[in-house]
Formats: structure tokens, sequence, C-alpha cells
């Protein structure tokens, strides 16, 4: 520890650590850089240190929302336990899956992964998870956040009932209390700080700022402050990519870091900023969330987050260990309501400060935005555009309506229309009923033809049934022949697949009836049998 650069415990290790020692549940909630990984890696280091692991069934487990994130909790494990002698795998997304079993059949005593990865290897028989006795969920909120809650719990259903489950987030929404309920069994609560609040050691500012001036506001502020290194965030991948490209055209020291990313492009990004080769890093609140950066001076807000709790994460990157941190927000008038939230959420206000050279908002404009109704986030952009959208809603509903009712007028028009011309088709339909009905009533040679035909095949059948003789071949051939006769000429040269062919076929077996063919009335001989006397002479 004492390489590592650790003297004095910060106070979530200190109430965590003696509680984990002695095996009970822990639900803890504390800032972000307040030291909870370590809170519950060095107490895991040394409840694993006296056994050894089984291949494919790793004794503890930790989930992490996050690749990055996951990535610094293995760092921190190779770094804690480097004179012990325990293995470790680390299970992400965006890594050979084959190196990944490797390592598992050899058994490891620490699994870090995030949750798909680790089902993708459950599911395809590569890991077993009936021998773990620690399980630690790092980050619960964030994990809420991203909708991985129903594969926690599909993992948990997985663990054995007994075990030790470690529960630690940055906030304690009600959400995350019912979780812990669920998951923990008689646990200590540890709570060093109030939830959701900022660290003392950071110095915010709030600068309200037009929607066109957002980028040179920020060039300004980071000219103007003595800028180490400094996280931008911002609330969609597609903003982080036209705030990098921006930056970089104006000579800034910058990378981008989101979701999108290929996995190797973010970790080289990530590794050239913590090597300081990078003074900016632009990215989202999922990728950058839980990294630890040492000695990071500076986080700006460009975006005021959706979230509220996102707020405290994101400037929670900065002053961290007792280190000084400055953390600044740009917001404009639609994102007053955002605005409202985080400082709800934390308490307190954010300092307002002004850039000089810009033109300031109107503080009217902010009010009206506070005031506002409705889904969005303030009057500006998103009010106005709804305002148009439904403006433009009523004129489509009222021209509608017009439509509607010339609509009505011109289907009338068209139907009387139609109707005149209607008329004369009517009345020579009317002309035509008469000469129909004749020559329905009056059976055509077709008609004739086909009822003579129907009635000789009846009487055939009736002759047949009753054991009659059957009609000579020359009346049948005259029968054909009258057929023929009657027949449309059309269909005369046609083959009539209906011919009778009883003189080749003969007559319809129906039954034996009370003839019994001769070969059933042979007699079989019986098996003569043994008798028992003549069993025992053989």
């Amino acid at each position: 520890m004492a390489e590592t650069g650790y003297v004095h415990p910060t106070p979530i290790q200190e109430a965590a650590i003696p509680v984990v020692l002695m095996g009970r549940d822990v639900l803890g909630c504390a800032q972000t850089g307040t030291g909870k990984t370590a809170g519950f890696t060095l107490p895991m280091l040394d409840i694993l240190a006296g056994s050894r692991a089984k291949a494919r069934m790793p004794r503890s487990l930790i989930l992490e929302p996050t690749r990055e994130l996951a990535l610094q909790v293995a760092e921190n494990f190779v770094k804690y336990g480097k004179y012990l002698n325990l293995t470790h795998a680390l299970l992400i997304g965006g890594e050979s899956m084959d190196e990944q079993k490797a390592v598992l059949e050899k058994g490891v005593d620490v699994l870090i992964a995030t949750p798909g990865r680790l089902l993708d290897l459950f599911d395809r028989g590569r890991i077993l998870l009936a021998d773990c006795k620690v399980l630690v969920i790092d980050e619960a909120d964030r994990m809420l956040d991203m909708g991985f809650i129903p594969d926690v719990e599909r993992i948990v259903s997985m663990l054995p009932k007994m075990r030790q489950t470690l529960f630690f987030s940055a906030t304690m929404a009600p959400e995350i209390k019912r979780l812990a309920d669920a998951f923990l069994q008689n646990p200590r609560e540890i709570s060093v700080s109030a939830p959701a609040s900022v660290a003392t050691t950071i110095t915010a500012g709030l600068f309200w700022v037009g929607e066109r001036d957002k980028r040179e506001a920020l060039r300004r502020l980071i000219k103007r402050e003595a800028v180490q290194n400094a996280l931008i965030f911002c609330n969609r991948k597609v903003d982080v990519d036209i705030l990098y490209k921006s930056l970089k055209k104006h000579g800034f020291s910058v990378g981008a870091l989101h979701g999108d990313l290929a996995q190797s492009v973010r970790f080289a990004t990530l590794e050239k900023f913590k090597n300081n080769e990078l003074q900016l890093l632009v990215c989202s609140d999922v990728a950058a969330r839980g990294i630890d950066i040492g000695g990071l001076s500076h986080v700006f807000n460009f975006d005021v987050p959706y979230h509220a709790e996102d707020y405290v994460h994101r400037i929670g990157r900065t002053g961290r260990a007792g280190r000084e941190g400055h953390a600044y927000t740009l917001a404009t008038a639609d994102e007053a309501k955002a605005v409202a939230a985080v400082e709800t959420l934390t308490g307190r206000p954010i300092p307002p400060m002004a850039i000089e050279g810009l033109d300031p908002v109107n503080p009217e404009d902010i009010q009206a935005a506070l005031k506002a109704t409705g889904r969005g986030r303030g009057r500006g952009r998103g009010g106005e555009s709804r305002g148009g959208r439904e403006a433009g809603r009523g004129e489509r509903g009222r021209g509608e309506a017009r439509r509607d009712r010339g609509g009505e007028a011109r289907e009338g028009a068209r139907r009387e229309g139609s109707g005149r011309r209607d008329e004369p088709r009517r009345e020579e339909k009317r002309k035509d009923e008469p000469r129909r009905e004749e020559r329905e009533a009056r059976p055509g040679r077709e008609n004739r033809g086909a009822e003579r035909v129907l009635d000789e095949v009846n009487r055939d059948a009736a002759r047949e049934w009753k054991g009659e003789d059957r009609p000579r071949g020359d009346d049948r051939a005259r029968r054909e022949e009258r057929f023929r006769e009657d027949r449309p000429r059309e269909e005369r040269g046609r083959r009539d697949d209906r011919r009778y062919r009883q003189d080749d076929l003969g007559p319809s077996v129906v039954g034996f009836g009370d003839a019994v063919p001769a070969f059933m009335l042979i007699p079989l001989p019986r098996p003569r049998r043994v008798r028992d006397d003549e069993a025992e002479a053989a």
C-alpha cells in the first residue's frame, strides 16, 4: 500500500473495509472520487488469499457498466495484489473471446466483467458461477441508466444463495434502493456523504450563453483558465464529433471518446489522455463514467445533462482524492429546467459567472423557459419548435376540415354526375332483363343434353346397384352418339374423360356378401401339442 501512495484511508474505505472483512453485505453510497474501488478491492484480496480457484469457476465477480471502468478496476487489482498469488480475468466486449476463454480454463480468483460479455460466455457454457462467493455491483445507478438491470438480475439468479454482496452507487434513487433490497441480505448501509452531493474541493460555475455562442464561449473559457487537462461532456455522440472537429480546427490538442468508436480507438485515446499527450477530451457520459484520471484540473459541461444525477458523476471526475478541481457548465435559455433540476438535486445553486465579449442572455428568457410547460427543456429552440409544430398541426387540422367539407361537396357532385351518367345504363339493363329471363326460361340445347346424360348415368347406376344386367354394347354406343350430338360444337372435338370403362374394369366391388372365396374355406392344419410325457421321452 505504501508503494501506491496510500497513507490514510478515505471515509468510505474506513467504514466499508471492516464490514466487508466481517463477511456482511454492504450498501455503500458515496461521492465519485472518494475511493470506493479500493474500498471493496482491498478486503477482497484478503478474503481470497487463502485458497485457489477451479477451472471455469471464478471465486468472485465484479460487475461494471462500461469497458473503461472494468479496465480501470482490473488495473487497480493488479496494482493492489502485486505480491499476492491471485489471478484475475477481464471480460469485456471488443476483445478476443478466445483469449478470455483460455484464461477462464486456467481458473481465476477475481472475474471483472460487463454484463453483456459475461452472459455471452455463460450461454456458451464457458463459465460456471456456482463457486462464486463474493459479488460486487459497482456503479449501480449507471447500470440502471444503461438498462443493464435485467441482465444483472439474471446474473444474480445464477449465483449461489450463500454469498457476500457488495453494492456501491454514487446516488441512491428509489429504484436503486429497491434493487439493493432484492440483492442484499441484512446489509450494512454506509453513507459518508449526502446522496448526489458535490465534493467541497470542486469549484463550480454556470455560464448563460446563446446557442450560437456556445463554442466561442468554450474556447474563451479554455484560454482564460489555466487548464492542465479537461474533460468536455456532451449529451449526444454526434455533438461529440462536431465539437471535436471544431476544437481541432482551432488548434487545440483534443481527442474524442464515445460508444460508437472502436474499442481499440477508445483505449488508445484514453491512454494518450492519461499520458498527457492530449489536453482536452470530448466525451459522452457512458464512455467517461467512473474513469479515474489523476490530477484532472477541469470539467466542462458543454451541454447540461438530461438526468440531474449525471451532473454529479461528470464533475466528480475532478477534485478527486482531496485535490482541487473546477467544473464549469455552459447553458442556454432552453436548458433552464435542466439547470434547475441539477440545483434541486445537489441542494445548492450553481454560482453564475460571465464571459467578457459575449452577449448576455436575457433573464426574462430564462424565467419564461422555467415557466414553460411540456416535455421540453425550455422555451428556446425546443419551445419554439414545439409551438411551431403545434401551430402547424392546427393549421393542417383546419385545412383538413376545409378539405373535408370541400371533399364532401365534390364527392356529392361526383355521385350526382355519376348517377346521371349511369341512368342510360340502368335503362339498358332493365331492357335486357326480360331477354335474360326468357333465355333462362327456355332451356338450351346444352341444358337438354346434360339432363339426358345425367338421367342415363343415374339409370345405369341404379341397374348396377340392383344387380340388373348391364346395357348392351350397341345401346351404349347409341347413347354415346346422342351425347356427342347434344354437346356444343366447340366441345365435340374434345376428349371425353368421363367415358365409362365398365367393360374393361368390371363392376364395382362392394363386398363379399354371401359369397365366400374358395381359398378362405381351405382348412389350415393346427400344430399338434406335445404332451409332457412325450417331451420327457424326447
